[in-house]
């Protein structure tokens, strides 16, 4: 097979993804981007496998069977709640990936240069492609693998923290090691020096040492990063992975790989920097693990939460004009999306104005709460984004909060040394009455305090969301 078919099919397959890709943007184009990206990938795997160079057919068969039944099986048991550590450990995969290909692709350059020019016109696939290489090519080539396998180490080390964190199993808080960024800044230092000498050595030595290096920048990186600032870690590995992915397209000498690479590497970035900017963060000071950031101790609160029960929220609900309901990693968990859609259709069936307020990063993970709400088929006409809806809540009668808190936060407004001072709010305390369904009095993932649940309007409606909803649609016709 030549080459011809092969570079054809990553043209159609590099289309499909494009088209995937901007089909995400839409919840009513969401599906059959997907199968874009489904189809795109299938043709890519076969056009690999039986165009030049192809080999170890058993092999790779198995292998691809294999990983396609484990991935089956964690996307139909997984729940939303844990998709973004799978997420996260799907970008672990990738980084680790791109060290392996890496550090494959320098002993076979390697070999391929110990080899005689007669031995070299007999060989296929990418040795054929080392063995064409000149010198110049060759130390281009090394930069390549290099920089392949530095972003995959970071991206590895730092999603698994990154996994650690939002499934529990690591603290979510801020922690660096004594030295914090120094230590950071000298790995990134040391990385350097291998580079120039990789460059001109080509030695393993200084590839081991930097992989090493760069194993703890992720590490340390994404633990010197706290609970509040995590959905952006998320689309920031994300977006790592790509260009891990595209620097060793490089190497490999496969434009596909290359232009995916690319696509996931700038639009993770991208979104990366829409969400910085939605919780007023310096996306460089997330990325290097909070460099600078509020000082002083947070502001006291003073009040009493004060609960509520299913009756005096249905009352409530009963006289109410409008309503705006707002979503939060608190829903997702109590698997409550169906009772909020029951709520909102019996409310809209009753003549009130129902809509709902979605934060940017609401949830762990862009776009969380859009898809749990399209799940419980909820129309997209009355789920709205902060800046649609902000305004209104002045004039709004009851706003029902489940399951956030930052998002839904006051001292981002009110308190210069709050943990998130400055980040844009959902203003629900302008709200003539606040409801909050909470299981209890904590803090929440990010561990910050919210002067929101102390005010004179809100009133606390605790309990697990989905047993409080069900009995709160007991109340209400």
């Amino acid at each position: 097979m030549d080459y011809g078919f092969t570079t054809a099919a990553y043209v159609v397959a590099a289309i499909l993804f494009i088209l995937s890709l901007g089909g995400l943007s839409g919840q009513e184009s969401a599906k059959r981007a997907v199968w874009y990206g489904i189809t795109g990938m299938a043709l890519a795997v076969v056009a690999t496998l039986i165009g030049p160079g192809s080999g170890l057919w058993h092999a790779s068969i198995i292998l691809i069977l294999l990983g396609g039944a484990i991935g089956y099986q964690l996307a139909t048991k997984v729940q939303m709640t844990q998709m973004p550590e799978l997420v996260a450990a799907m970008h672990s995969l990738v980084g680790l990936a791109a060290v392996f290909v890496g550090i494959i692709a320098h002993i076979e350059l390697g070999r391929v240069m110990a080899m005689g020019d007669a031995e070299k016109k007999a060989l296929e696939g990418f040795a054929a492609l080392l063995a064409k290489k000149d010198g110049v090519e060759i130390s281009i080539l090394r930069v390549e693998l290099f920089l392949g396998v530095f972003i995959g180490a970071i991206t590895f080390t730092g999603s698994v923290i990154a996994y650690g964190k939002l499934a529990g199993s690591v603290d979510s808080a801020a922690k660096k090691l004594p030295g914090g960024h120094f230590l950071n800044a000298a790995a990134a230092i040391i990385s350097l020096v291998c580079l120039v000498w990789y460059f001109s050595t080509g030695g393993v030595a200084p590839l081991t040492i930097m992989t090493i290096a760069a194993l703890f920048i992720g590490y340390h990186l994404i633990m010197g990063i706290g609970g509040a600032d995590m959905p952006v870690v998320v689309s920031m590995l994300n977006s790592y992975s790509g260009w891990a992915a595209a620097a060793i397209g490089f190497s490999l000498g496969n434009d596909l790989l290359i232009v995916v690479g690319a696509l996931v590497g700038s639009s993770g970035a991208i979104l990366s920097y829409i969400m910085c900017k939605a919780m007023n963060r310096q996306f460089v000071s997330v990325i290097l693990g909070g460099f600078g950031g509020p000082q002083g101790e947070s502001a006291e609160i003073e009040g009493e939460q004060i609960a509520i029960d299913s009756d005096g929220v249905a009352t409530a609900l009963e006289e109410a004009d409008s309503v705006i309901i707002v979503p939060g990693y608190g829903m997702a968990v109590a698997q409550a999306q169906q009772g909020v859609a029951e709520l909102t259709r019996r409310m809209r069936a009753a003549g009130k104005e129902v809509r709902f307020a979605i934060h940017p990063v609401a949830g762990r993970l862009p776009g969380h709460m859009n898809v749990l709400l399209a799940e419980a088929k909820v129309p997209y006409d009355i789920v709205m984004e902060m800046d649609e809806i902000n305004d209104d809540f002045p004039n709004t009668d009851v706003v029902i909060i489940i399951g956030s808190n930052d998002i839904v936060n006051p001292a981002a407004q009110d308190d210069p040394n709050s943990p998130i001072a400055g980040m844009p709010v959902l203003e629900v305390w302008k709200a003539k009455q606040v409801f909050v369904s909470k299981r209890g009095q904590g803090t929440g993932y990010s561990g910050i305090e919210n002067p929101l649940f102390y005010k004179e309007n809100t009133r606390m409606f605790y309990g697990d969301a989905k047993a409080s909803l069900d009995d709160l649609l007991t109340k209400i016709t």
